[in-house]
């Protein structure tokens, strides 16, 4: 039996993984894709409320306008690391998940379950690999950002906080709730200026996007940028921001959300065997080297 870890004031949760069993247990999986419990990690009956609110409770207070527009600055040169994709899932692999009681699962597990749940449905190839790689962005971590600038529920920035957000009483502590531009629902931006043209919450969503914008095709683009963005893709709460387009590629984002979801398992792939076809699928739509 594992020892439960002591809470890190700084990094609550004891792995950035936390914050995924969290959204099950508020979208449990339809009926319709139900599996046993022991199919699935037993995420129902963990006791992991203190931590995840302690978690929601620092990265409502500090992500502001202004603390993304500083991390855009920081991240946004891409001069940390150059890897190659499948370096940087092994780099990502480096963070291991042993706070899960039933299962140890790494994160390249992760990503493979969920690209090989999309590859058995017949999905297009981009989709495919957008499974594989939607999580790379949480490399984050392992460059020093702490876990509410690396994961979490994403939410615009820059105008006033919706009450569909998780822990919405948390933002009572964010520097921007007292200021006179960003309290009404369009903030500084106009109505259905589309996402595009509005900033998000900093995390691995949006920094994956930065590093991936030239390379797929604009539904890949939006499942990476917005998978997290549950205020909207799950309680439609900022309609008001999107335009056509925006809703037009959500249906891609729906789409993309059970896989990220619903398909882990305690029989892990077998990555020596899958590697290849990775490989040369990545080779497809990327360069040889990413800069992150």
């Amino acid at each position: 039996m594992k020892t439960p870890k002591k809470m890190d004031p700084e990094n609550p949760l004891n792995s950035i993984e936390d914050w995924e069993d969290d959204i099950l247990r508020r979208y449990p999986a339809p009926e319709s894709n139900s599996k046993s419990k022991e199919e699935f990690r037993n995420y129902v009956d963990s006791d992991r409320v203190d931590t995840v609110k302690a978690f929601y409770r620092l990265n409502h207070k500090y992500q502001t306008y202004d603390f993304v527009v500083s991390k855009e600055e920081e991240f946004l040169k891409q001069d940390k690391r150059e890897m190659s994709l499948w370096e940087a899932v092994d780099f990502l692999n480096t963070l291991v998940d042993d706070s899960d009681p039933d299962i140890e699962l790494d994160q390249l597990q992760h990503l493979l379950q969920t690209s090989e749940a999309i590859r058995a449905d017949g999905h297009p190839d981009w989709f495919v690999l957008t499974g594989f790689l939607h999580d790379v962005g949480k490399v984050l971590c392992l460059f020093g950002e702490p876990q509410w600038a690396v994961v979490g529920d994403t939410f615009p920035v820059g105008c006033a906080f919706s009450d569909k957000i998780v822990y919405p009483e948390f933002f009572k502590d964010n520097p921007d709730t007292l200021n006179e531009e960003y309290r009404d629902k369009y903030g500084i931006y106009s109505g259905n200026c589309g996402l595009e043209n509005v900033k998000m919450s900093w995390g691995h969503d949006e920094y994956l996007y930065q590093i991936m914008k030239d390379y797929l095709p604009e539904p890949a683009l939006y499942i990476i940028r917005y998978h997290s963005f549950y205020a909207q893709h799950r309680e439609n709460a900022y309609d008001h921001l999107m335009n056509e387009k925006d809703r037009e590629m959500f249906e891609w984002v729906k789409k993309f959300n059970p896989y990220d979801l619903y398909s882990k398992a305690p029989v892990p792939p077998d990555a020596r065997k899958l590697k290849p076809y990775y490989e040369d699928l990545a080779s497809k739509y990327l360069p040889e080297k990413l800069r992150f």
